[in-house]
């Protein structure tokens, strides 16, 4: 297999994973706009949209996404050794690697991201309320960090630009 079609075929299963597990991506772009509006006052979602995609065209990001999907998805089945399978299937407070790997998403558009994606982590409006709900039987404990993180690298992304362009 040619290096391009390997590295398309890691941004499709990215996306392809995302969707199945219920995020879209005008999901992610509402968590953009929730962050970002009070700061620019004409912002359209279609510029929240654009960032996201950016976002999700690195492949640092696409790695991440399917190293978390893919260990949310060996939880559901069960197929994780203990004392690891609890931990991710309860969400463990003080496991902290679901943080981890979402800070690798978070760094791509510098520090300005940390601060939005603790914000986010804390509230967690829209999408990141469903994927947190432990009562739906389905194990998102990287997911919600995921797509939180993709939300603030865009966000940043976007602040980024809009600095720039005053």
């Amino acid at each position: 297999m040619s290096e391009k079609r390997s590295l398309d075929m890691v941004g499709k299963t990215a996306r392809k994973w995302l969707q199945e597990r219920g995020v879209e991506i005008q999901d992610i772009a509402d968590l953009v706009f929730y962050l970002q509006e009070k700061y620019h006052p004409n912002l359209q979602m279609k510029d929240c949209i654009d960032n996201v995609e950016r976002v999700l065209a690195k492949r640092e990001v696409q790695n991440a996404i399917l190293t978390g999907i893919q260990l949310d998805m060996l939880t559901d089945k069960g197929l994780l050794e203990e004392p690891l399978q609890s931990m991710l299937e309860t969400d463990e407070s003080l496991y902290g690697v679901d943080e981890i790997l979402a800070f690798s998403i978070v760094n791509v558009y510098g520090s300005i991201g940390f601060t939005n994606y603790g914000f986010i982590d804390k509230m967690k409006p829209g999408i990141l309320e469903k994927l947190n709900d432990k009562s739906s039987g389905v194990c998102n404990t990287f997911l919600d960090d995921i797509v939180g993180a993709i939300a603030a690298a865009a966000s940043s992304r976007l602040a980024h630009r809009a600095a720039n362009a005053e």
